[in-house]
């Protein structure tokens, strides 16, 4: 029987709590709430952090290699030949493969996933903030503005989302082969600058803006305060300045939404929603003023969790699943539904039975060498060292938000050492402390 054909769609910088139909009654998601109604919702789907500011480079790297997080070659630059990527390994099964989009883990490695890819953004900082496509100027009045990069062409007027959509749509309209499609399309969008349609951008008022439970307007000092992504806004933190920064964010995802819808109707023109597998991910979250940081460089549930949805063939419709996945287990689900072995490089775990069951009871998390976290069903532990010695313990349950620190409550002290047990665990497990960033941290312990 003929595979199903596969849409992987990524964003970026797109936190959890970010679709209408998932709880989020301020932003408008019509098309993510299509995917909702007609799959399958991982609502504890997270990522396990990063060895570097760009947390998006290792964990696009994950993704596609099913690999942990110091199992990568240095931060995800690069995606060695013995490590083989999904788009691989579904190619050496029968799929024609395309892709479009950012690509922050090296041209060889993307030369091995895909058949064939247009508009596809090479590189690290430059190319991200300086692509014309990304820095949307309806009036091209960008011409005086210098450009730091090569890029091999400009799309002057044209958002990234819009023409990222619009390369996917154009091959599925024309692919005419007979094997099953793989088409992945990674947005560049909602991530900063936040620049967007005026009609998007005009869609939230800032004044309407709700400020997050958890906003502060002074943040505490772990050893990001003068990180890029924490510069996006003065200190203190500005309540009206944080309201419009959430304003612009939730219309760049309305916008990417609308593009979205661009590639789910072109794929029902084809007459093929009954046999093509969605997913949309997000490659990880963003804190956009609550703790009072803007960035991802943490460990609190903003920036670690992730939206996840698979919708599709074979997939359960309008249903959530609360129990704990990373998106490096996305590959081995893939394989495991498709009926193809799961390749001996990849170490994610297949949650493909988790339409049935439970596999992770806990999960790990990294920052460079400044935090490790753990979390089990309820509680999470965050550790800070090398730049300051802190430990914050949260019930989830009863603090979501993350307001709360328990680590002085006496009574939760045997908590408090169950999870710093974990936490070793987890750091043996994974090579943690052999890893230089690793061997920092543990210093001083």
């Amino acid at each position: 029987m003929k595979h199903p054909n596969i849409v992987f769609i990524l964003t970026d910088d797109q936190r959890y709590n970010t679709i209408h139909a998932l709880g989020n009654k301020d932003i408008i998601t019509p098309n993510m709430d299509w995917l909702v109604r007609n799959g399958t919702s991982f609502t504890q789907a997270h990522i396990p952090g990063g060895t570097s500011g760009a947390v998006c480079m290792p964990s696009r790297a994950m993704i596609h290699s099913g690999r942990t997080l110091f199992s990568l070659e240095r931060e995800g630059q690069n995606i060695p030949d013995g490590h083989k990527t999904l788009g691989e390994v579904l190619r050496e099964n029968g799929y024609y493969a395309y892709g479009t989009g950012k690509w922050h883990n090296g041209p060889p490695a993307f030369t091995r996933s895909f058949d064939m890819g247009t508009e596809i953004f090479f590189g690290g900082m430059w190319d991200h903030w300086n692509v014309p496509t990304n820095y949307y100027d309806p009036n091209w009045e960008g011409n005086n503005k210098p450009i730091r990069v090569h890029c091999d062409k400009f799309n002057p007027g044209k958002h990234s989302s819009e023409l990222l959509a619009e390369a996917t749509v154009n091959f599925i309209n024309e692919y005419q082969g007979t094997q099953p499609y793989f088409v992945y399309t990674a947005f560049l969008a909602p991530h900063d600058p936040r620049t967007m349609p005026k009609q998007y951008e005009e869609m939230y008022c800032a004044d309407k803006i709700s400020l997050p439970d958890n906003f502060v307007s002074e943040p505490d000092d772990f050893g990001v305060r003068n990180i890029r992504d924490e510069l996006l806004a003065p200190y203190p933190r500005d309540e009206n300045d944080t309201k419009k920064q959430i304003a612009q964010y939730y219309g760049m995802i309305t916008h990417l939404d609308h593009e979205i819808g661009k590639i789910i109707d072109a794929v029902r023109r084809r007459g093929e929603l009954d046999n093509t597998i969605f997913i949309l991910a997000g490659d990880n979250g963003l804190a956009v003023g609550c703790h009072g940081l803007m960035g991802k460089q943490n460990h609190y549930e903003h920036s670690i969790r992730v939206p996840l949805i698979m919708a599709g063939s074979g997939i359960p419709k309008n249903r959530r699943i609360d129990n704990y996945v990373y998106l490096l287990d996305i590959y081995p689900t893939i394989c495991e539904m498709l009926g193809i072995e799961i390749p001996g490089s990849v170490e994610g775990i297949s949650f493909a039975e988790m339409f049935k069951d439970d596999t992770r009871k806990s999960l790990y998390f990294v920052y460079n060498d400044l935090i490790r976290s753990v979390k089990n069903g309820r509680y999470k532990l965050i550790e800070y060292r090398n730049y300051t010695e802190k430990t914050e313990l949260f019930d989830l349950m009863e603090d979501p938000n993350e307001i709360r620190n328990l680590s002085e409550d006496e009574s939760l002290a045997h908590i408090k050492e169950e999870m710093r047990k974990l936490l070793i665990q987890y750091k043996e497990s994974w090579g943690d402390e052999k890893h230089p960033l690793g061997k920092r941290y543990w210093q001083y312990w």
